[in-house]
């Protein structure tokens, strides 16, 4: 058992440094990207705002797989920490003895991940990352439906 756990934590870990480094080659297309017009050049003022160029596009969708890399490690960080006495699910094996003081985890995971979603997902809409925006608008309520599923101790 004590394998199982190290091996999951450095794969917990693992998913950290993934997406850090997703961030990073983000960060990388955005540089190599600033001589590069952002804005077109022709077109109504709305399809110049809506119409992202090339390079935009490329930072992008670079950015949207970091952001999904980042949301699946909030989601399962949200799986690993209440899966020991607070979620009774048949899939997690035994919860473990039942945490007096995680009454309100399931609500407030919930609450975390929906007011991420909304978060992050305005930042996208104001920087104009679309692709970004409608990751984090389907992945992060989605996980919380999902996380609000879960039989717990204290229903």
């Amino acid at each position: 058992m004590g394998i199982v756990i190290l091996l999951f934590l450095l794969l917990f870990m693992g998913g950290w440094a993934v997406a850090l480094a997703g961030l990073g080659y983000a960060s990388s297309l955005l540089w190599q990207g600033r001589r590069q017009p952002w804005v077109r050049d022709h077109g109504t003022p709305l399809a110049r705002l809506l119409l992202p160029t090339p390079a935009y596009l490329r930072f992008d969708r670079a950015l949207a797989v970091t952001v999904l890399l980042a949301d699946v490690w909030l989601v399962s960080g949200v799986v690993v920490l209440g899966a020991d006495g607070i979620f009774t699910e048949e899939w997690m094996g035994y919860p473990g003895m039942m945490d007096p003081d995680g009454q309100g985890y399931q609500e407030g995971a919930v609450d975390l991940l929906r007011t991420t979603a909304w978060w992050s997902a305005s930042a996208a809409i104001l920087g104009r990352c679309w692709t970004t925006a409608v990751v984090q608008l389907t992945v992060l309520p989605l996980a919380a439906l999902w996380v609000a599923s879960f039989d717990i101790y204290y229903t």
